[in-house]
């Protein structure tokens, strides 16, 4: 076993190893020889290596890490009596000790902006990789659609589509009931409650029902598919499927693509009933008939507004399912990976669906849609 002699003279630490400098020789010296230079007022220090007759790598990274903090404390630090043969491996853990320990400099603003827009970049290129090949994917299924796992698509779509009616229907309602009531203020000063049909028809048709399914959904579906996949990843199953032979894209990830694209405009259409009826529900307590209400959203909104709104709704339920599936695939190992992981997808697919939003906005616009 080494031997560590320490010695305190003339405003001079001196720490004399002596033996074999190896594994289980530096971990029975390690805590003992920190604590004496943590606690030192010396501002000379020596390390007196001439009785060591062995020196391995670990012996050597001790050394160096010895080394490296007496010169963090303003030390003046020696290393004596090194043998020759020695002197190579403790040269090279000394630069090893400082590649791993590089100095940490002051990082200016725009080098922590640069970092951060890497990583954004790193996660679009990432996300666009995952799209194409969920794309690839539902192209080559298409072709040949007894492939698709049918079974387990409608599963998912039950799931996604008819579990969340109600929630649709209490937060459709409402917004309608609301829009309705603070319209209806500013006109009854001019005697046009009856136009408040209007404004509530085409706002739900061409945006809310679109827009407040697509956040329920990405509130409901894409957290439910990061979690689902996030936790079969961390039980390496989607790994087992690889080795059986199975692609995980067309096993796991496409169901719940065509479930969530097919079930988010039927979704859309109920909002869009259930928030015209909440309309309704104000405009009949004015005290105008329900018939004059129903005249005059079939008279305004035309089919043009409709298909417009449930465009946008495929593109959203596509969006939100294959968010939802690359941030559960994304899943790292840890007891929070799953949270991280559906916290994520459901903050990705909010914030897509609101860029892609006001992509088509501008669109519909340029069209005269």
């Amino acid at each position: 076993m080494p031997h560590l002699n320490i010695e305190t003279e003339t405003n001079t630490l001196t720490l004399s190893f002596s033996g074999h400098l190896d594994g289980p020789g530096v971990a029975s010296l390690w805590k003992k020889a920190l604590d004496v230079l943590k606690k030192t007022n010396s501002q000379k220090i020596k390390f007196n290596l001439e009785a060591v007759d062995y020196l391995d790598m670990a012996g050597a990274t001790f050394i160096s890490h010895l080394n490296q903090l007496g010169a963090t404390m303003n030390k003046g630090v020696l290393i004596l009596g090194l043998k020759t043969e020695f002197s190579p491996l403790l040269k090279m853990a000394a630069q090893s000790y400082k590649v791993q320990t590089p100095e940490k400099g002051p990082v200016s603003k725009l080098s922590r902006t640069g970092e951060k827009l890497a990583a954004v970049l790193a996660d679009v290129k990432i996300f666009i990789t995952f799209i194409g090949e969920i794309t690839w994917a539902l192209v080559t299924s298409l072709k040949n659609p007894s492939s698709i796992r049918w079974a387990e698509t409608w599963m998912v779509a039950e799931r996604s589509g008819v579990d969340a009616l109600p929630i649709v229907a209490l937060i459709s309602f409402i917004l309608g009931l609301v829009m309705a009531f603070q319209a209806a203020i500013p006109m009854k000063m001019f005697g046009a409650e009856i136009y408040v049909a209007n404004l509530i028809g085409i706002a739900m048709v061409r945006e809310l029902g679109p827009l407040m399914t697509a956040i329920v959904l990405a509130g409901r579906s894409a957290s439910a598919f990061a979690a689902e996949i996030g936790t079969m990843k961390i039980n390496e199953e989607i790994d087992a499927l690889t080795v059986m032979g199975m692609e995980p894209v067309k096993f796991l990830i496409l169901p719940r693509v065509i479930a969530a694209t097919l079930i988010t405009p039927l979704l859309t259409v109920f909002s869009n009933l259930v928030g015209i009826l909440g309309g309704a529900l104000v405009i009949i307590s004015f005290g105008y008939p329900w018939i004059a209400y129903y005249n005059q959203v079939v008279n305004f909104v035309t089919w043009q507004d409709l298909t417009g709104g449930l465009v946008k709704c495929f593109v959203f339920g596509l969006l939100i399912a294959a968010t939802g599936c690359i941030r559960g695939y994304q899943t790292l190992r840890g007891p929070s990976a799953v949270g991280d992981s559906t916290t994520r997808a459901v903050v990705s697919s909010i914030i897509l669906v609101a860029v892609f939003d006001g992509i088509f906005s501008i669109v519909y616009y340029y069209l005269g849609v």
